[in-house]
């Protein structure tokens, strides 16, 4: 079966490119990793570096407000990183019995066929990616723009356009030197690293001075308003966003050093450490707030600051700004990895797996993710977006642990390096089937939009995946889009890069190529990317 965007169902491509001759194998894809995700941090800090981020900066009122009383929000954030140790051990079962990068995306087409692994790829395109990306921006202009406007909200209209500025300068960053958005990551990290000591700190220095009535059993379990079972799964849907990031792993599988020991124990370390990370955040913002303050605050840590740092306020709105932005680079630089997925198997235009010839960038892949993200920005309502992009999550989280349990039937005698028991799927599944019900039931609009553009991939799936027999109006009406796309962006499939090998270009295209791991330098001793 051809791809929708194969030409004339041929393997390769030839094309002529500013006089430069060059052939791009479907092999070339599979064959080469992502040439700008070049540098992996040690595998321990690979889960807790992905998942911490914006979220803690902007999920704690969300949960909150859902969850209804203090002790019920610190219940939600401890269960949902269970739920998410749960997760990431049965996706490490899978990871290491279909060993392939792109995450549940290769899972679930592997498992269920090609239409559902397409709707996976389809919705990730379409909503997550884009409105992650849209939920960080926002988060901060939010804390850049709150310190200036001490007595009310930001407008709306500065919110988004400082976030839509910030998208734009990270987008021309990666898309101009892989050198310069690994610097960027890199210095920005840090940012998140202080504030979150800074407000555990404090809230260590305010428990030891007393300061906690909210957390005391009879008033943490005081409702500030009657709970209701469809907000509590909102809430959960809330926590799951700071959470988000646990899966990255199975993302880069098949570049990951002895992954059937280091996956479970990056698992065992790593989300105890995320989970207690956010627990005591939350602890310390209930020791200087009340719920009424935390609600009333669209930058918790912004408040946080003002309340028990007197003059060295300053120091928190810039810290999570310097977080987010970091965090929207790191968006940025690793989304085009599930495009290369997507366009070795057919599921997504080859332009879109493509990098430019000298800098190495997937220039294609980045203008697409910016533009898709700056239409989410339509909207600065951070909530309705997490509770947007959460609920679609989950819906795969879930159709891919389910698949695990599927695989099990199908192909019990399949090699498992790590096998872990039935039941932690099944718990996992049994809380997915609440959460996705009751969050349908609250927010139907919201969940029931996302659920529509996922099925619009179903026609889109049989017309461009499936119809094998194409009229040659389409295939030569796809190619020439191709040819021109790369005619403008200069971009050619990973390995075809020649032309770079002088200069800093030359040495910006080394970096690029340092193996993600040593199998992978050995299997990649010939490859020009």
């Amino acid at each position: 079966m051809t791809g929708i965007w194969a030409c004339s169902g041929e393997s390769s491509i030839s094309f002529s490119l500013d006089g430069l001759k060059e052939k791009a194998s479907s092999s070339s894809v599979s064959n080469n990793c992502l040439c700008h995700m070049n540098n992996h941090p040690p595998l321990l800090l690979s889960i807790p570096g992905n998942i911490i981020g914006s979220g803690i900066f902007v999920s704690p009122k969300g949960v909150m407000e859902n969850a209804s009383s203090v002790g019920l929000a610190l219940i939600v954030w401890i269960v949902t990183g269970i739920i998410t140790a749960i997760g990431a051990l049965c996706y490490a079962e899978l990871g290491v019995t279909i060993p392939k990068s792109g995450g549940d995306y290769s899972y679930v087409k592997d498992i269920f066929g090609g239409l559902a692994g397409f709707l996976r790829l389809w919705i990730a395109v379409l909503v997550i990616y884009p409105t992650n990306q849209a939920v960080i921006a926002l988060t901060f202009s939010n804390y850049v723009l709150q310190p200036l406007f001490p007595t009310c909200f930001p407008p709306e209209n500065g919110l988004r356009l400082l976030a839509a500025v910030c998208l734009l300068l990270l987008t021309w960053v990666n898309c101009s030197s892989v050198r310069w958005a690994t610097r960027v990551q890199d210095i920005f990290t840090a940012g998140k690293l202080l504030a979150l000591a800074l407000i555990i700190i404090m809230g260590i220095v305010q428990i030891c001075k007393g300061e906690y009535y909210w957390l005391e059993p009879a008033h943490a379990f005081d409702p500030f308003q009657e709970y209701d079972v469809g907000l509590i799964a909102l809430a959960f849907l809330q926590g799951s966003f700071a959470y988000g990031g646990w899966n990255f792993l199975n993302y880069v599988t098949e570049e990951l050093v002895d992954p059937y020991v280091n996956l479970p124990r990056a698992i065992f370390i790593s989300i105890p450490l995320v989970t207690f990370v956010y627990v005591f955040a939350n602890i310390a913002y209930v020791t200087a707030m009340s719920p009424q303050e935390l609600l009333a605050s669209n930058a918790v840590a912004v408040t946080f600051g003002e309340k028990l740092l007197g003059v060295m306020s300053w120091i928190m709105p810039i810290s999570v700004a310097l977080s987010t932005f970091g965090g929207v680079n790191g968006s940025l630089f690793t989304s085009s990895r599930l495009f290369f997925a997507g366009a070795r198997e057919g599921h997504l235009p080859s332009l879109l797996a493509m990098i430019h010839v000298k800098r190495c960038t997937p220039i294609p892949a980045l203008l697409f993710t910016c533009l898709s993200t700056l239409l989410m920005l339509c909207t600065s309502d951070m909530y309705t977006l997490i509770n947007y992009v959460g609920f679609i999550n989950y819906l795969f989280y879930g159709v891919t642990v389910a698949g695990q349990i599927v695989l099990r039937i199908k192909a019990p005698d399949m090699h498992r390096p790590i096998r872990i028991s039935l039941v932690w799927p099944v718990i996992y599944l049994l809380f997915w089937a609440f959460l996705l019900i009751f969050s349908l039931y609250s927010e139907p609009i919201v969940c029931g939009l996302g659920m529509a553009i996922m099925l619009t991939g179903v026609p889109v799936y049989f017309l461009g995946v499936y119809w094998d027999n194409k009229p040659e109006c389409f295939n030569s009406f796809v190619g020439t889009m191709t040819y021109l796309g790369q005619k403008f962006c200069v971009v050619v499939y990973p390995g075809e890069t020649k032309g770079a090998g002088n200069g800093e270009e030359g040495e910006e295209l080394k970096e690029s190529q340092a193996p993600l791991s040593q199998d992978d330098g050995e299997t990649r001793k010939s490859a020009d990317c």
